[in-house]
């Protein structure tokens, strides 16, 4: 391992080094942070430690002086101040076991950077951290927002928000994690800050599949704006806020992750909509689209709640092959003929009013200097 430049912040470990770990060690390194990451293969840490390049997952990119790897997770953790955790959702709790001896008599704080839900259990993935660390739930933040990794590791601006049930250790983390080009807010709600990092990627599934349909911007907007709606029902059905799915781990990331071609539940969602199966997107997609693999347990969770989403059921049947992809108008079905109105079932308002609320929301949080007006 190369030897790093003194840093002024934190030490902390990043475990994945995949496109979005890896750019996350890059944000916190560019805000002062030392940074160790943790690779799966050897020579992938070496060429982080060495040449400070990732070129499988972020080429083109140059890593701060800051930044080493190594393949040995007792020498990532060794004396870190932070834990970030960057692997997929369903290989999650498989990690975390092998986390948990070196963590034991640790009291750092553990931050998820993961959008996904455990296929087997429905657990979001701050839960499974609380089940498999059997750590103080305290301990544990989540990052979520509109986080394109490559348009964050050439430095173009965006926000993220950072929610733990803890105020003090969210803004611990929050203060970490910002730099000249990445702002960070705070909030409370973990419940609606992860389901919003997960359904919006069911959403982006869903405008994929009617774009590579060939289908055009009106069908798009529809089905984003109807997507809203659908993930605030569930969210807020399962505990969540509903104003958290109005800012950045809601609308931002939905609007960011639908529209850029650099998102991988809508290249995945493209790929089916073009008629290829879901087995065919799976080998072609040499990165997890965490979309997929929420479908189902998300479906279950909204019928265990009582919600309605058809936008979801549809990608379903597409991805179980029962729907031809132009077929897909989730947007359009109703119950009966009767015309409905566009509040949503918790009774927040429209969604031009939740775009409103939002561009507010935002406008209040800049205004108040990364902290949002209510709090939250």
């Amino acid at each position: 391992m190369s030897r790093k430049p003194a840093a002024s912040g934190p030490r902390v470990a990043v475990i994945g080094a995949g496109s979005w770990g890896t750019t996350f060690g890059k944000i916190l390194a560019d805000g002062g942070a030392d940074v160790t990451m943790w690779a799966r293969r050897p020579e992938q840490a070496q060429e982080i430690a060495e040449a400070k390049r990732n070129s499988q997952y972020l080429p083109g990119i140059n890593l701060p002086r800051s930044m080493t790897a190594t393949h040995h997770l007792s020498m990532a953790l060794d004396g870190v101040d932070q834990v970030y955790l960057s692997v997929p959702s369903q290989s999650l709790r498989e990690n975390l076991k092998a986390l948990r001896p070196i963590l034991t008599d640790s009291d750092v704080p553990v931050v998820s950077l993961m959008k996904g839900v455990e296929r087997r259990t429905g657990l979001r993935m701050s839960q499974v951290i609380e089940q498999e660390l059997r750590c103080d739930p305290e301990r544990i933040a989540v990052a979520s927002g509109p986080n394109l990794a490559l348009e964050i590791a050439r430095e173009q601006p965006t926000a993220a928000v950072i929610s733990s049930v803890s105020q003090d250790t969210a803004e611990i983390v929050a203060r970490a994690a910002r730099n000249r080009y990445f702002r960070t807010f705070v909030n409370t709600d973990v419940i609606g800050t992860e389901f919003g990092g997960v359904l919006k990627n069911l959403i982006a599934v869903a405008i994929g599949i009617v774009d590579g349909v060939g289908y055009g911007e009106n069908t798009k907007a529809s089905i984003i704006t109807r997507g809203l709606v659908e993930m605030t029902d569930f969210a807020v059905a399962n505990g969540a806020q509903p104003e958290t799915l109005q800012g950045l781990a809601g609308l931002g990331d939905l609007i960011a992750t639908c529209q850029s071609p650099l998102s991988r539940n809508n290249t995945a969602g493209r790929l089916l909509g073009q008629g290829y199966s879901y087995q065919d997107v799976v080998k072609q997609m040499n990165q997890t689209a965490e979309g997929l693999a929420s479908v189902a347990p998300v479906l279950q969770l909204a019928r265990d709640a009582g919600v309605d989403m058809p936008i979801v059921e549809q990608v379903k049947r597409v991805l179980d092959g029962t729907m031809n992809p132009r077929d897909i108008a989730p947007h359009l079905t109703t119950d009966d003929d009767t015309p409905q109105g566009e509040r949503t079932q918790n009774g927040q308002a429209d969604g031009g009013g939740a775009l409103r609320r939002a561009f507010q929301r935002a406008f209040d949080q800049f205004r108040n200097g990364g902290r949002s007006a209510g709090g939250n």
